[in-house]
């Protein structure tokens, strides 16, 4: 089978998962237990996502100027900066570290 049947696999079960979204009852949707679980699973696939996109090249585990980035940006996360300075320091601690030699 080619890529492109793939690609219409893919984009079909976005779409149908999208549109099953909006046929959820209300009552489901306002429960507590709920919006907790789709909460934590909203940080762990942010978390998860983050991590494979901060340390892994291919299929390798490389520390990098990436990981320099993440660190400050979670740094003044913590610091509870606007997310603007967030992303600023993101990207001047990638840059200075590519500058220092850190691929």
């Amino acid at each position: 089978m080619s890529v492109w049947f793939w690609i219409v696999v893919a984009c079909a079960a976005g779409f149908l998962t999208k549109l099953l979204g909006y046929l959820v009852p209300r009552k489901l949707l306002t429960n507590a237990r709920i919006a907790r679980v789709a909460g934590t699973l909203t940080i762990g696939l942010l978390a998860s996502l983050t991590a494979a996109n901060a340390l892994a090249t291919g299929q390798a585990l490389t520390v990098d100027a990436r990981l320099g980035a993440l660190v400050a940006a979670a740094t003044a996360l913590w610091l509870k900066a606007p997310f603007l300075v967030v992303v600023i320091a993101g990207a001047a601690a990638a840059a200075g570290l590519r500058l220092l030699g850190a691929a």
